[in-house]
């Protein structure tokens, strides 16, 4: 009966056959969805510049997750991808560019770091019978660990002839979408026409049936985690070639974005299921959401929160697919490729044609008519430029223009997809607070191209021309609380130095200029030096631990005001009293400190100023006006005596 009242039902077969398509589809109807409403919302979305941003963007995620489909596809995980592609180029910088080896030579060792680390977790994981989720977490510090080691927390300038990786061909094809490309199409090869493809996805779907079977798991662990190394190395040195240089900090978190395309593309984390196509889709709609959303200034903070629902979505809708009886993404099972194909086919055509009337949204609506300036911050997890921040945009408002504030969170990478799109949609200006002075050099010198001014704040570019670079000067703001520290204490005892996050301009400057300081100081003796990252939780740790060691310590040197204040919380009474604390910025909680007493002094950079000025000049180079080459704002030491009149 129920048979009878389906087929009576006019149209229930289409609906149903519609209904089918897209669960069976479902990470390629969100990119269709998701294109569309971009295109709809942003004039600057749908053009041929940021469309192969979007695909550049993309490119490192995707890369790194095809090495992660095959983990995941097995029923595996891997946590270290972003570790390993940070110390495998790493490794290929350190040999070429400062112990000679012939570049080749240089890349296969690179390579082959890659395939070390992936054995060593296969190795964990197949015979040391540890959980993939512990063996690849350890991975990912030991990898980031050798990699800091290595470059001694400094980046490495990548070789000329590999970083053509992250050039385009004919001068608008970009070379890291080729690889991706290729990566995905070797991936889909291994997935679908070979021995080991198979294995995986019969491991995933039941070791123990895969063992009784015949196949040996163990050994086909090794090589599928070697396989995830070996992508991995490829996503790492298309990364730094992007960025001239190997930054022992980059690709820090890329392990979740790989993850999550992978799951995005319909994957399953319970494995045995995926293919290389679907990843490729969900890194695709990760680099969409990203430029879409800084396209139409939405908060990095809130990017945040819009991915990790769609993440939530794309497994909610997994788990829909799979009591609907959808069929799995699967690369085996070839009956069903000349339907995926027409399928992809279908949906090309249909994006097209909607893209293409959405379009005309865009054609007659008014330009604004206040100018554009964009401004990448190196973060705003940090009070010194939630205040540069807040300068700027007092500044631009007083103005009257259109300022588009983004977030890099102390990634370059990051920051260079956040600059090409600030380039692509043709701003009138934009302000860069690089996270890196050399990663910056590649994204400044293409808006230079564009013929689109760049101001520089707190931090220079190097290897590239700017218009302005309205900084404090980090070194000699070193020097001065070295001077200031020295004398508090008359010229003798024992001193604590925590430093910046390794591997930024910021803390290599000031830690140069306290050891410059310093030297006018013979009796100030240093007893340690350790990295805090510029965060108030860590300088608290790291203090504490210092203090078993040392707890006749008389002072402390802290590279900003939030480890400073971490500092002062380890030292409970002793702050302000047997021990004097010295910070850098000058931010609010730090002056407050200041006025308490607990901190002697602040190294102030008046970031609110850095953030006016920077905007002032970035309008009168966006008028064609003069601008001057370099802009000083002074350093100023603040104390208990001259706080009450410091603004900042």
């Amino acid at each position: 009966m129920a048979t009878d009242t389906l087929k009576s039902t006019p149209g229930a077969s289409g609906v149903s056959g519609i209904r089918r398509l897209l669960l069976d589809n479902g990470a390629l109807t969100a990119l269709i969805v998701l294109v569309i409403a971009m295109s709809a919302l942003s004039g600057d979305f749908l053009t041929t510049d940021n469309l192969l941003n979007v695909g550049v963007q993309a490119a490192v995620t995707a890369i790194l997750a095809f090495g992660v489909t095959f983990v995941i596809v097995s029923a595996g995980i891997d946590l270290s991808v972003g570790s390993v592609a940070a110390l495998s180029a790493t490794v290929l910088a350190w040999s070429a560019t400062q112990h000679g080896v012939p570049v080749f030579l240089a890349v296969v060792l690179a390579i082959a770091t890659g395939i070390a680390a992936g054995l060593v977790n296969g190795f964990l994981i197949a015979y040391g019978k540890l959980p993939p989720f512990i063996a690849t977490l350890a991975m990912l510090s030991v990898a980031r660990g050798l990699s800091l080691v290595i470059s001694q927390g400094s980046p490495i300038a990548f070789p000329d002839s590999v970083s053509h990786l992250g050039d385009t061909l004919g001068g608008w094809l970009p070379v890291p979408v080729l690889v991706m490309i290729v990566m995905g199409l070797i991936a889909a090869f291994i997935l679908g026409r070979t021995y080991i493809g198979r294995s995986m996805y019969a491991i995933g779907g039941n070791e123990e049936a895969a063992r009784l079977s015949g196949l040996r798991v163990s050994k086909q662990k090794l090589a599928i985690y070697a396989l995830s190394g070996v992508f991995a190395a490829a996503a790492g040195i298309v990364l730094a070639s992007r960025l001239s240089s190997a930054q022992p900090q980059a690709a820090d978190g890329y392990e979740l974005d790989a993850i999550a395309a992978v799951v995005i593309g319909g994957a399953s984390l319970a494995g045995g299921t995926g293919k290389a196509s679907g990843t490729l889709i969900g890194a695709l709609i990760l680099a969409v959401l990203r430029n879409g959303l800084n396209l139409l200034s939405v908060s990095a903070f809130w990017q945040q929160v819009v991915i990790g629902v769609v993440i939530a979505l794309a497994v909610l809708l997994d788990t829909v697919r799979r009591k609907a009886g959808a069929t799995p993404a699967s690369g085996t099972g070839g009956g069903n490729k000349g339907k995926q194909a027409t399928t992809y086919a279908l949906a090309a055509v249909v994006t097209v044609a909607i893209v293409g009337a959405t379009s005309f949204l865009h054609n007659d609506s008014s330009t604004s008519t206040k100018p554009k300036l964009g401004l990448s911050l190196s973060t705003l997890n940090n009070p010194f430029y939630v205040q540069l921040k807040s300068g700027a945009q007092a500044e631009a408002k007083k103005l009257g223009l259109d300022l588009t504030v983004t977030d890099a969170q102390n990634d370059a990478s990051q920051q260079a997809n956040q600059l090409q799109n600030f380039t692509s949609s043709s701003y009138g200006a934009i302000i860069v607070n690089p996270v890196d002075s050399d990663a910056a050099s590649n994204s400044v010198k293409a808006a230079d191209k564009a013929k689109i001014p760049v101001i520089a704040v707190d931090r220079a570019v190097n290897k590239a021309a700017v218009d302005t670079l309205v900084a404090s000067d980090n070194i000699v703001g070193g020097e001065l609380a070295a001077k200031t520290i020295g004398e508090k204490l008359g010229g003798t005892g024992k001193i604590v130095i925590l430093q910046g996050q390794a591997g930024t301009s910021a803390a290599r400057e000031r830690a140069e200029g306290f050891a410059k300081g310093l030297k006018a100081f013979p009796g100030i003796q240093v007893v340690a030096q350790q990295p805090a990252d510029f965060d108030r939780t860590k300088g608290l740790d790291v203090m504490s631990n210092l203090l078993q060691a040392h707890p006749d310590v008389q002072g402390v040197i802290a590279a900003n005001d939030e480890m400073a204040l971490g500092a002062i919380k380890a030292l409970g009474s002793k702050a302000g009293k047997s021990v004097s604390v010295v910070g850098f910025d000058g931010t609010p909680d730090g002056l407050t400190a200041v006025k308490q007493g607990t901190l002697y002094a602040s190294v102030a950079q008046q970031p609110s100023q850095l953030g006016r000025i920077a905007v002032d000049n970035a309008l009168r180079a966006a008028q064609g006006k003069k601008v001057e080459t370099t802009v000083k704002v002074p350093v100023k030491v603040v104390t208990k005596e001259n706080v009450a009149g410091f603004t900042g």
